[in-house]
């Protein structure tokens, strides 16, 4: 056997043993949430970026600061809020009178694992400051682009939009978001086990990084190179193109949605330890991302109008 292949495979081996201890890490902090954990892990192995909409007090911040312990990256939180600006967030040039010229100072977003908290309690001006960094990896100050540490991996929260002092993401903002999630009230078990069981937040300062920074890059690379078949393309072919046609769907998925679609399900079929993509991979993931994109022609429900087209397309 060729000795650069038994290197290669122990190495990858090992990247997935650590994977698999990095999602048993983060399922102990956040009892009885396997399935949205799976999905952050998904987001974040295709290379996107996660929503998490839900109530106050559901574990959205406890989740974002286990993956970043967890992940071993850099870690940034910002508190969004009404009066929140964009330099607040990209930074801004000061004027140093020692040199006599002005220098840039670096804001949060120059972090790893960037948590826009509240996302949805900023103006939409404040908002926009996120489209460049989660779109290509940078952001461009005083006509000057900075490239932003890789992996770049943002986790917004935000509040139900009935709720007071919420502004909606606009469009543009949500498409930048490949998954959308929510993790619900917990069942009577997790929630017993929460009010009789450690304080999170001593759990979180005990906790140890399991991957870092290159396993993340390296469990990418292996993401993409998970096997779609033609059939496999046909079928989220068909998704795309059935919301595009819908009755009561005035605006369907894009291109882009397509690709993301794709991407996560290759990397849904990875964290099952399969290096190829199945039909039940884009099934599992098609209503986090399709739901917050999809733009109803009437007063529906979006998540409900993506159920409903898995169930209307088949798989041939």
């Amino acid at each position: 056997m060729d000795q650069n292949f038994t290197v290669a495979a122990k190495a990858d081996s090992l990247t997935r043993q650590r994977l698999d201890a990095a999602i048993a890490q983060v399922n102990e902090v956040l009892v009885g949430k396997n399935q949205p954990i799976r999905m952050a892990f998904a987001c974040l192995l295709a290379g996107g970026h996660l929503l998490v909409e839900d109530v106050p007090g559901v574990g959205k911040t406890t989740l974002a600061h286990a993956l970043a312990t967890t992940l071993g990256l850099s870690f940034r939180r910002i508190q969004f809020t009404s009066d929140l600006l964009p330099t607040d967030i990209v930074g801004v040039s000061v004027f140093d009178r020692d040199s006599g010229a002005f220098r840039f100072q670096q804001g949060p977003i120059f972090a790893q694992l960037l948590l826009a908290d509240e996302i949805n309690r900023a103006t939409p001006k404040t908002q926009s400051a996120l489209l460049e960094a989660m779109a290509e990896g940078q952001v461009t100050v005083d006509g000057a682009s900075r490239a932003l540490p890789e992996p770049f991996f943002v986790v917004a929260t935000q509040n139900p939009l009935d709720m007071a002092g919420t502004y909606p993401l606009p469009d543009s903002q949500l498409d930048r978001f490949m998954l959308r999630i929510s993790l619900d009230y917990p069942d009577a078990d997790a929630e017993r086990r929460l009010l009789t069981g450690e304080d999170r937040s001593a759990m979180l300062e005990r906790m140890a990084a399991r991957l870092s920074g290159p396993d993340i890059m390296t469990l990418r690379r292996q993401a993409r190179a998970v096997t779609a078949s033609p059939a496999l393309l046909d079928y989220v072919q068909a998704l795309v193109t059935a919301s595009r046609k819908h009755p009561d769907i005035r605006t369907g998925l894009s291109p882009r949605a397509g690709l993301a679609l794709l991407a996560c399900a290759r990397a849904w079929a990875l964290l099952g330890d399969r290096n190829y993509t199945l039909p039940e991979d884009v099934q599992a993931v098609f209503v986090a991302i399709a739901g917050h994109r999809l733009i109803p022609a009437r007063n529906l429900a979006r998540d409900t109008l993506a159920q409903a087209l898995l169930e209307t397309v088949a798989v041939e």
